[in-house]
C-alpha cells in the first residue's frame, strides 16, 4: 500500500488525518455543518476480494490503487441497510399557485405513445366491442363498491358531528386554514382580508364539518352518455356532491336524483353518435338484486357528544375507517368511470366530457372566455385531503420557531388521531413522528 501511494503525486502528511476538531484553529461550527475540507483524502471501496482506494491530491489528479483485503491492518466494517416499506420522512403534498396549471396525471406524451401503441395492435384485427361503462352498461362488480361508499360517506359525515363536539377544531375567521386543537397555531401564514394589518396572524374562531371534509359538487346527469351540459343551462341542472354523483353513475340508485339505466350495449353510429338499443325483448329487471339499505345524514339537534373518553376512542376508530373505506372505494370507483377535473380551478364534472357552463373564474379565465380546461381527474381531487398540522404526543403547543420539525396529517385523521384512534401507517411519513422536536431554539440552530 505504501509502495503504491508512492507512485502518486506528492500529498503532505495532512492527507490522511481527519477533519480538525474544535481544539484546532478553525472553529467548531465548522466541523459541525458537514463543510468539504480542502485537503486530500483517500476513499476506501469495498470489493470482493480487495480494497480499491482512490488517492486525491491538491492538484485535482487522482491515483486508482488496489490491495488484498489481508494486507490491510484495519478490519473491515460492513455497512448495516435497514429496509422499510414506508418512508420515515415524506414531503407535504404541494400546493399549486393560483396561477398555474395542474399538472396531468399521465404525461400527454406517454398518452399519445400509448395510443399510437394501441394503433398499431389494432392494426388488421377485427375492432373490439366497448367495455362497460363506455358502451353505456354498468360494470356489475363496483355496484357493491359504490353503496359501501355512498354509506361510509354517510357515516363519516355523522361520526366526524358528533367526534368535533370532544376534539375541539379552530378556524380562522378571514382564510380557510383550521386547526385541529383547543387553540390555533401561532405561524403567520393567514392571506385572508386585512392580513397585513394583523402580521399573517390568524383570528380563530369554531368551524363546522364542512371545512374538515370539504363538499366537492358537480352536476347530476340524468344520461352519463347524453349531450354536454351547455352554458344556457347551467341553472337548470341541478348540482350534488360529486362523491354521491360518482356513486349514482356506479349504480346506486337514488328516487330524488334520477338516472338512465341500460340494460343493452348502445350503438355506435358515429365517433360522438350512436343510438340506444332495443330492449323490449329483455325480462323485467329484477328490483332487488342490487340494492342495499342506505344510511341518512343525522340533524344536528340529534348529534350527541360521547360521553366518556372510551366511547370517543371507539368512535374515533369507526371515523378513521370511514374515511379509509371513502379513500379506497372511490379511487375503485375512478378507475372505470372517468372524472373530469378543470386544470385552472376545482371544478370537478363526473362523466367522460366536461359541461360547457363557462363558470371559470381562474387565473386568465378572460382568454378561455370562462371555459374550463378539462382533463383527468385524480383522487385527491374528488376527496380533497384538508392537512393540518399534527400536535406532538407530549401535548406541548407548537412554537413559530420550530415550524419546520412539525408534521402535518389530513384533518380527519387528525382528530381521529387526537380522539384516541391509532395512527396508520400511510400517514407516518408526513406526519413525521420519528422527528424529534428540539427542546429550545439554540437546539433547533445546532441541526444541520
Amino acid at each position: 500500500m505504501r509502495e503504491a501511494l508512492a507512485m502518486g503525486p506528492s500529498t503532505s502528511p495532512s492527507a490522511l488525518l481527519p477533519p480538525p476538531t474544535s481544539s484546532s484553529r478553525l472553529p467548531q461550527l465548522r466541523s459541525f455543518v458537514g463543510l468539504r475540507w480542502s485537503a486530500p483524502r483517500i476513499q476506501v471501496r469495498e470489493r470482493a476480494d480487495a480494497v480499491v482506494g482512490i488517492a486525491k491530491g491538491t492538484s485535482g489528479c487522482n491515483l486508482r490503487f488496489g490491495v488484498l483485503a489481508s494486507d490491510v491492518s484495519q478490519p473491515r466494517q460492513r455497512a448495516t441497510v435497514i429496509r422499510n416499506d414506508h418512508a420515515q420522512n415524506a414531503d407535504f403534498p404541494r400546493k399549486y399557485s393560483k396561477r398555474e396549471k395542474k399538472p396531468f396525471p399521465i404525461p400527454v406524451l406517454e398518452l399519445r405513445r400509448r395510443a399510437r401503441m394501441r394503433m398499431k395492435a389494432a392494426e388488421g384485427k377485427p375492432k373490439r366491442p366497448m367495455p362497460p361503462p363506455k358502451n353505456g352498461m354498468l360494470v356489475y362488480r363496483l355496484i357493491p363498491v359504490a353503496y359501501s361508499v355512498y354509506n361510509a360517506r354517510i357515516l363519516l359525515i355523522n361520526n366526524l358531528r358528533r367526534l368535533m363536539k370532544a376534539v375541539p377544531v379552530k378556524g380562522c375567521k378571514y382564510c380557510s386554514e383550521i386547526h385541529v386543537g383547543p387553540a390555533g397555531h401561532p405561524f403567520r401564514t393567514c392571506r385572508g382580508m386585512l392580513s397585513d394589518q394583523r402580521r399573517g396572524e390568524h383570528d380563530w374562531g369554531s368551524t363546522s364539518v364542512e371545512a374538515v371534509f370539504l363538499p366537492v359538487e358537480a352536476y347530476h346527469l340524468e344520461d352519463r352518455l347524453g349531450n354536454r351540459i351547455p352554458h344556457d343551462q347551467r341553472f337548470a341542472v341541478p348540482r350534488i356532491p360529486a362523491l354521491v354523483e360518482l356513486c349514482i353513475q356506479a349504480g346506486v340508485d337514488l328516487p330524488e336524483y334520477p338516472t338512465k339505466r341500460r340494460r343493452k350495449p348502445i350503438i355506435k353510429i358515429g365517433r360522438k353518435e350512436f343510438v340506444d338499443a332495443d330492449e323490449d325483448d329483455l325480462p323485467e329487471p329484477e328490483p332487488d338484486r342490487f340494492k342495499q339499505p342506505l344510511l341518512q345524514e343525522l340533524p344536528y339537534d340529534e348529534i350527541i357528544a360521547p360521553s366518556s373518553p372510551e366511547e370517543t376512542a371507539v368512535l374515533a376508530e369507526e371515523t378513521l375507517e370511514a374515511w379509509e373505506t371513502v379513500r379506497d372505494g372511490a379511487l375503485k370507483l375512478l378507475k372505470s368511470y372517468a372524472v373530469r377535473v378543470c386544470g385552472y380551478c376545482p371544478e370537478v364534472h363526473i362523466g367522460p366530457t366536461g359541461h360547457k357552463a363557462r363558470n371559470c373564474g381562474a387565473f386568465k379565465h378572460q382568454q378561455r372566455n370562462g371555459q374550463h380546461g378539462w382533463q383527468a381527474a385524480v383522487l385527491d381531487d374528488l376527496i380533497p385531503p384538508r392537512y393540518v398540522w399534527h400536535m406532538p404526543e407530549s401535548g406541548e403547543e407548537l412554537q413559530r420557531e420550530l415550524k419546520n420539525f412539525y408534521g402535518q396529517a389530513p384533518a380527519v385523521v387528525e382528530i381521529c388521531i387526537q380522539g384516541g384512534a391509532k395512527v396508520p401507517e400511510k400517514y407516518k411519513a408526513t406526519m413525521r413522528l420519528d422527528v424529534g422536536i428540539p427542546a429550545s431554539l439554540r437546539e433547533a440552530e445546532m441541526v444541520v
